[in-house]
């Protein structure tokens, strides 16, 4: 008899997506419009600026804006890639509506939470990513370490804030409440019915 491991279902993790912006009123309509499919936002970061790099720049124009949404709903860990695929839909939409100047007025990260580590979704590979499907890639950008959310090496400039690490410590708290919740109630992660 060998001692082999049984696989478990992993707990519901929470959605969390990073919109930005140079335009205040794109970044309300991306937040109504992904509060449709993925359900209400419980936390909100406050607007910081977007000065890390200037990739951006010649797509999306200057002055850019950043925050976090943490959504109500948890969802399970396998929706990453379909999450993706859809905050890719909302850009293109939000793109192709003739309302701003720039080719790309709004931009769409999502990631999931958990209480060990805060993941990205990506299309791009590199030597830390794990391809997922559909053209998905994941990056753990952020790992929980002695009570706050610490970088790695690869972790992207603007994931080292401290107003983005002190917010994912506070969704971390939301999130740790939802899942006492769902122990109590014996609910389950929301599906990706995207």
């Amino acid at each position: 008899m060998t001692d082999m491991a049984d696989p478990r279902p992993p707990a519901p993790v929470l959605l969390v997506v990073a919109a930005f912006s140079r335009h205040a009123a794109a970044l309300d309509w991306g937040r109504e419009r992904l509060e449709r499919t993925c359900g209400p936002v419980a936390l909100a970061s406050a607007p910081f600026d977007f000065h890390h790099t200037a990739y951006y720049e010649a797509a999306m124009g200057s002055g850019l804006r950043k925050c976090l949404f943490a959504f109500r709903d948890l969802v399970s860990p396998d929706c990453l890639p379909a999450l993706k695929l859809h905050t890719n839909a909302i850009e293109a939409e939000a793109a192709g509506g003739g309302t701003y100047p720039e080719r790309r007025p709004l931009n769409l990260d999502p990631g999931v939470l958990s209480l060990g580590k805060f993941v990205l979704a990506t299309t791009k590979d590199q030597a830390h990513r794990v391809y997922l499907r559909d053209g998905i890639f994941a990056e753990v950008t952020l790992r929980f370490e002695a009570g706050a959310f610490e970088p790695w090496p690869w972790t992207y400039a603007d994931y080292r804030e401290g107003i983005v690490r002190e917010f994912l410590r506070e969704a971390r708290d939301y999130y740790r409440g939802r899942l006492r919740e769902r122990e109590t109630t014996g609910g389950e992660g929301r599906s990706c019915g995207l």
